[in-house]
Order: C-alpha cells, then structure tokens, then sequence
C-alpha cells in the first residue's frame, strides 16, 4: 500500500462482563450498533486507516481462524498490547459508556 492510500477497515467491540474481546486481524461477529469512526495509522501496515467500529455480540464461542493469529478479552488495562486505535480511541470510548470499567473506578476516586 503506499503511504497516501487510506486502509478502511471495520471492526466489532464485542464486551462481555466489563471486558473487551480483542483480536489480531478480522473477525465476522453479529454487528448491532455503529460506535464510531476511528482514523489512525493501522499497526500492522503502517499506512492511514479509517476504522468503522460497531458493537456487536457473538452467539458462540470465539475461536481463532481464518486470518485470526490470537484473541483475547481485557478491560484494558491489564497488559494486553491493543493496537494504537483501539488502546487510545475505542477503550476510552467503551469505557465512556459505562460499558468497561472507568480509569478512577480502579485507584478508588
């Protein structure tokens, strides 16, 4: 991709009990409700990217495949590397929500 070519991708936060599932690559989750629209610079690729995030639920288990290399639930703050678009804009967007634990809830504010 060149440098002034914008990836636009689309992304799911699929939260359960106050946790975010978070993925490598792509996932095909039941989408319900669009959150935002989040532009970066993708992680992988390095170019410009236009990220459509919508809320979404899964009806099974998730489960690494296709191009899926790991997934994982966190609030956020627990060490999980999360890529610059999801730990700097969809985190503090979920967390805005109620719909994963605020930043004061954890040092007792």
């Amino acid at each position: 991709m060149h440098q002034d070519t914008v990836m636009n991708v689309v992304a799911a936060a699929v939260v359960r009990d106050g946790r975010l599932l978070v993925v490598s690559k792509e996932a095909a989750p039941d989408a319900v409700e669009r959150l935002a629209v989040v532009e970066d610079v993708a992680a992988l690729e390095g170019v410009p990217m236009r990220m459509v995030v919508f809320a979404a639920t899964l009806s099974g288990a998730p489960a690494v495949a296709a191009e899926l290399a790991a997934l994982r639930w966190t609030d956020g703050r627990d060490g999980v590397r999360l890529a610059p678009a999801v730990g700097g804009q969809v985190v503090p967007l979920l967390r805005e929500r109620g719909w994963l634990q605020p930043d004061q809830a954890l040092r007792g504010d």
